[in-house]
């Protein structure tokens, strides 16, 4: 049985930095600013709560290319094929494949790159695991990071 983290918060503002580079973002705030569980980029869904899900490409941590290791630890949604406002909607989130570790690019040429990379990894994933087959997420704290079972 696959395993997922699961992570429900409230898409806030951000710094619009991933628009910039052509692939907006909903961000949530984690109450776990320790990192210790579930940094990286992953390849997951969103569940809005029409109860939609849309595949994604989701970024976990502290956002080293701009931030180093001093940034406000976040999740980072960038949804697949999607194009419209979820400002202020709570989200679910199924983490469910852990496609690379936070890295600290050079440029944002070489961030754009890896972007690309992660999102075409993200859509086969997806394909291969489709929504109906995620696993209930249950109820949690905003920002909290759970694992749950498939």
């Amino acid at each position: 049985m696959p395993e997922y983290f699961v992570v429900r918060g409230t898409v806030e503002p951000g710094d619009k930095r991933g628009r910039e580079l052509g692939f907006p973002t909903a961000n949530i705030a984690l109450r776990d600013q320790d990192g210790s569980l579930g940094d990286g980029v992953w390849a997951g869904w969103i569940g809005r709560p029409d109860g939609t899900r849309l595949p994604a490409a989701i970024s976990v941590g502290r956002r080293p290319t701009y931030y180093g290791a001093d940034g406000y630890r976040l999740l980072e949604a960038h949804v697949l094929e999607f194009s419209g406002d979820l400002y202020g909607e709570t989200l679910t989130v199924w983490l469910g494949a852990h496609l690379r570790n936070q890295e600290k690019y050079d440029s944002a040429e070489d961030l754009i790159t890896a972007l690309k990379n992660d999102i075409a990894a993200a859509a086969q994933w997806t394909a291969g695991h489709p929504a109906d087959s995620l696993p209930a997420a249950g109820e949690s704290p905003l920002g909290e990071v759970r694992r749950v079972a498939g």
